[in-house]
């Protein structure tokens, strides 16, 4: 039984795989490096800046159910399976797009 593996697919589907991984697990983390917290928004934090700006915008409050009160849910409650879903969808097609990009400047 002849076995012909190709490497650069196998490393394909570990970058597409990868990216939406990492996505996935980036996401709780960069969201606390921006200062949305278990606890709520963080003093002096880039969230407390962009909430400020979000509410001189608005007249005075920030949206319920906007993109910045998903964000600060997302903080406090984790990710829910629809958000894990999309988000690893996302982080998977940018993996795809860096793979493509990449072997698209081999030079052999």
């Amino acid at each position: 039984m002849d076995l012909d593996i190709d490497l650069e697919e196998i490393c394909k589907l570990v970058v597409i795989g990868a990216g939406g991984v990492v996505t996935v697990a980036a996401t709780p983390a960069a969201l606390a490096g921006m200062g949305f917290t278990a606890t709520g928004i963080a003093a002096g934090s880039i969230a407390a800046k962009l909430m400020s700006y979000l509410a001189i915008m608005g007249g005075g409050g920030v949206a319920a159910g906007g993109f910045f009160a998903t964000l600060q849910s997302i903080a406090m409650g984790g990710l829910s399976w629809l958000s894990a879903g999309f988000l690893g969808g996302a982080g998977s097609t940018a993996g795809w797009v860096l793979s493509r990009i990449c072997n698209g400047t081999r030079t052999d």
